[in-house]
């Protein structure tokens, strides 16, 4: 695996795909720079060699050039972040930008306008993907959150590339990160998964059962377990299409020795308001008219025993609703356990939007080993998918 370690920047302008599509308030301010701090050590590894950086990203949906989605939005924020006043140009291919590369000194950083700005990029486009080539000598790769697509950008570019492309520091690390839980020696191995669909994961549990002792299950997709196996789950969401699979899933770990572990017991709420009534009640007995919206005591013991066992530890969704500060408790819970997991020496992989943003919300990012920047690159990784950004690279 080729990174941006096995090269020498000097004199060399490096064409970096970075993921910007960072969120922005009403007044076009950035509002997390996770994603733009990710990208910082990639890109001074290029200057304190003595070359440049070109850097690329998209920003939202945009339909055609829209000035809310411009990168100029964001420039004076990376700026600050890298520490080095970073040029903009208002488009991403052709003559303007050409110069601009041209006239780029050592030491410098140039970021150009939203890639979506053109329908090519999504379309994987060859002859948009070879007028972007043209804005640098090395291609790197560091954009994990679209690694999943075959974007002109991100997979068809590197193509022009064949002996000068690598990926970045972080994108590096999430392959390692990933491969490190899903080739793990580190045993026992446990996988939690949450969120309130089963249908999103069944790819992801079906391909992961192979390598994994326990599979924590929790969030609204539980209820479609539950009720699959006789349980009354009151108003609790459930997708009732999917429980024979719920069963089928059920068996298959069986069948491969991997422990399953459900909830016991709910908090659940006569409505879904922060301020509904609540009772922790057996998750197989919830009154009609009442929903689980978080994990219950005994569940939270439960599951925190799993985790303390645990060698290496892969979560992805919370298990209640904790948007709401009424339930928070589980996912918070299971937070305090994967970190102290953690500090005794387990592997701990996060990754996923909800359970993300739960972990920076309660605290627990610099508590686990490693968060993930790309939720359906991540997804499709566990998948056991090949992305083309990454096959890219490696091809």
């Amino acid at each position: 695996m080729k990174t941006i370690n096995d090269f020498n920047f000097e004199n060399k302008k490096a064409l970096i795909r970075v993921d910007f599509n960072v969120p922005l308030n009403e007044a076009l301010e950035v509002t997390d720079t996770t994603r733009i701090e990710a990208a910082k050590p990639t890109i001074l590894k290029v200057l304190e060699d003595g070359g440049s950086a070109v850097l690329m990203s998209h920003l939202g949906r945009p339909k055609g050039v829209e000035q809310k989605f411009s990168l100029k939005n964001i420039a004076d924020t990376v700026s600050d972040i890298i520490g080095v006043q970073v040029k903009f140009v208002d488009n991403c291919v052709g003559d303007e930008v050409e110069k601009a590369v041209a006239e780029l000194q050592n030491g410098e950083v140039l970021l150009l306008e939203n890639l979506r700005f053109y329908n090519e990029e999504k379309a994987g486009d060859k002859a948009f993907a070879e007028k972007l080539a043209k804005n640098g000598d090395i291609y790197i790769n560091d954009a994990f959150g679209t690694a999943h697509r075959a974007h002109a950008s991100t997979a068809i570019i590197a193509e022009f590339f064949p002996d000068d492309k690598c990926f970045g520091l972080l994108l590096a690390k999430e392959i390692e990160s990933l491969e490190k839980v899903l080739g793990s020696s580190e045993k026992p191995v446990t996988a939690i998964l949450g969120g309130s669909k089963v249908s999103s994961k069944i790819t992801v549990i079906e391909n992961i059962l192979d390598k994994i002792d326990h599979l924590i299950i929790g969030g609204g997709m539980s209820f479609t377990f539950i009720k699959a196996l006789g349980g009354q789950i009151g108003n609790s969401i459930c997708e009732d299409d999917k429980q024979e699979l719920a069963l089928s899933i059920l068996k298959q770990a069986e069948e491969k020795g991997v422990k399953v572990h459900l909830p016991v017991d709910v908090v659940a709420a006569d409505a879904f308001s922060n301020d509904a009534n609540t009772q922790v009640v057996d998750i197989y007995h919830i009154p009609d008219g009442w929903e689980g919206l978080d994990a219950g005591p005994k569940t939270n013991v439960g599951f925190s025993f799993v985790i303390a066992q645990s060698k290496t530890i892969l979560w992805n969704g919370p298990v209640g609703v904790f948007e709401m500060k009424a339930f928070s408790k589980g996912t918070i819970e299971l937070g305090n356990a994967i970190a102290e997991a953690t500090a005794d020496g387990a592997f701990s992989l996060v990754g996923g939007g909800d359970s993300v943003a739960a972990v920076k919300q309660f605290g627990f990012a610099d508590k686990v080993s490693y968060v993930s920047t790309g939720g359906g690159a991540m997804l499709e990784m566990l998948e056991g998918k090949t992305l083309p950004g990454i096959e890219a690279i490696l091809n």
